[in-house]
């Protein structure tokens, strides 16, 4: 999962696009990077870790130009490389830089089509940079004496006809403007927005919403599935709609988990679809155990916050804050080793003693992954002195792998992977765990909008929109497996000592 940003604007853009990244941290904090366009030059400047530490004031001077991109990674391989840092780049043809989010899901193939028939080299494992050769050589085979929006748009029909998966893109191409296109399905999510700038329209495409509005753009809409948009220097908008372009299939965990509560998406408000989400969660509740003896909700911080809301005032029982986040811990469900996962959330989470003591505590979460997370949780609860801890999920279990971009963890490392929700409940110790039904969670996402076709909901179904090869859920298997990714992190810990 990852954060992109373009704007083509009437004066330097190289600071809106700092203020948009920092906007969408919460999709990547592995790296971050932006490429301006200054007439014939393409700036570029990367590296890992947050914005504010990737970005200096000396780097930011040297991002000239009122066209760029930038891009915030999440990795979906576990790699903690900086050399995967985004954009890419590559000089042929014209000078094209690259922003991508998702995840591409026949990069083995495109690799050996890349070097044996496009003839071009790839420097690193990213599936980005497969992308972004994919597109520079479907350019390149136009051959125009002059790139039009047409060329362009026939280059992207090209990508689409070749690259297989999840990808929401983002480029900057030299002397041209600004490129940005969605994967068939939709699946990862793609706005355009618009504002008057001194000397005419200013345009911007990002991940979220919500990086458009803190910058002053009013949101046009959505990139619909297949759709590719073109931004020239003059500021003028040009699009096309992919005749290969499938209904639309939006990745639901977005709603769940990883987009900001104050965006929109698809033209559903993701704060909406939360807050439908603790509401089903109650009535099934009710339906189960009407007479329940839940004296208090405790959301886990924070993305759950908006479903504990509604469904504590459905129960008729208190809510409260009775967990502490350190900010300054990540995400635990992509820390490296289980022992270090397990010592990370007691760093990241502290109680609130009061609002346990004595009590029969609901814990409400957004999810459950590997688990870590819930049983560490269940277990500081007790702690505290709550009598009876029950635990709810706004989403159904995971048991199957993400293909799309998100870093889950190996199938046999998810803890509802082959497990009943009894069994579940009791590996986290809890008194009573309660997920949400994947149909209420899809009402509860759709919100009645026409508009959805439905979502892709993989990681709960095992249903993939855009089908899987043989072999690529159990080569994936391996490549997430805690072993993989330590011996990853050893051969990229060996190269930064040579």
């Amino acid at each position: 999962m990852c954060g992109i940003i373009g704007i083509v604007g009437q004066q330097p853009v190289a600071g809106d696009l700092y203020d948009a990244l920092t906007i969408l941290q919460h999709r990547g904090q592995d790296a971050a990077g932006i490429a301006t366009l200054d007439g014939s030059h393409i700036h570029l400047h990367t590296g890992a870790g947050l914005v504010r530490d990737v970005f200096g004031a000396d780097n930011m001077l040297s991002l000239r130009g009122n066209v760029g991109i930038g891009h915030v990674r999440y990795p979906t391989a576990g790699m903690d490389d900086s050399s995967e840092a985004q954009p890419f780049y590559v000089n042929s043809p014209y000078g094209i830089a690259l922003g991508h989010n998702g995840n591409l899901i026949n990069t083995a193939e495109l690799k050996d089509a890349l070097f044996e028939s496009d003839r071009r080299h790839l420097n690193t494992q990213s599936d980005s940079e497969v992308l972004l050769n994919v597109l520079a050589h479907e350019i390149q085979v136009q051959n125009p004496d002059r790139l039009t929006p047409q060329h362009i748009f026939a280059a992207v029909e090209a990508v689409h006809r070749r690259c297989r998966g999840a990808y929401s893109v983002i480029t900057a191409i030299c002397g041209h403007g600004i490129l940005g296109f969605r994967d068939l399905h939709g699946i990862r999510p793609a706005v355009i927005g618009y504002r008057e700038g001194k000397n005419g329209a200013e345009h911007a495409i990002a991940s979220e919403s919500v990086a458009l509005s803190a910058l002053g753009f009013e949101l046009l809409r959505d990139l619909a599935p297949g759709e590719s948009v073109f931004i020239d220097l003059q500021g003028q908008l040009h699009t096309h709609q992919s005749p290969l372009a499938r209904p639309l299939t939006p990745c639901i965990f977005e709603h769940v988990y990883f987009a900001r509560p104050d965006s929109m998406m698809d033209d559903i408000s993701v704060y909406k679809a939360r807050l439908r989400m603790g509401s089903a969660l109650a009535a099934k509740i009710l339906r189960e155990r009407p007479d329940h003896d839940i004296d208090v909700v405790i959301p886990v911080p924070d993305t759950s916050r908006t479903a504990a809301l509604p469904l504590a005032y459905d129960l008729d029982v208190k809510y409260r804050e009775g967990l502490m986040k350190n900010r300054y811990i990540g995400r635990t469900f992509i820390m490296p080793g289980q022992e270090q996962r397990r010592k990370s959330v007691r760093q990241k989470l502290n109680p609130v003693s009061l609002e346990f003591r004595n009590k029969n505590v609901l814990l409400v979460d957004d999810s459950i992954v590997r688990g870590t997370t819930s049983k560490e949780i269940i277990q500081m609860a007790r702690d505290a002195g709550a009598r009876k801890v029950y635990f709810a999920s706004a989403s159904p279990p995971v048991r199957y792998p993400n293909i799309y971009g998100i870093d889950m963890p190996a199938t046999s490392e998810l803890i509802a992977s082959g497990r009943t929700d009894q069994e579940i409940e009791q590996a986290l110790g809890a008194d009573w765990l309660i997920y949400q039904d994947l149909p209420d969670l899809i009402d509860a996402v759709r919100g009645g909008k026409a508009g959805v076709n439905g979502f892709d909901t993989s990681c709960f179904s095992g249903e993939y929109v855009t089908g899987v090869e043989s072999g690529y859920l159990q080569a994936l298997e391996s490549d997430r497996s805690d072993e993989m990714r330590a011996s990853r992190r050893g051969a990229t810990t060996m190269k930064l000592a040579g």
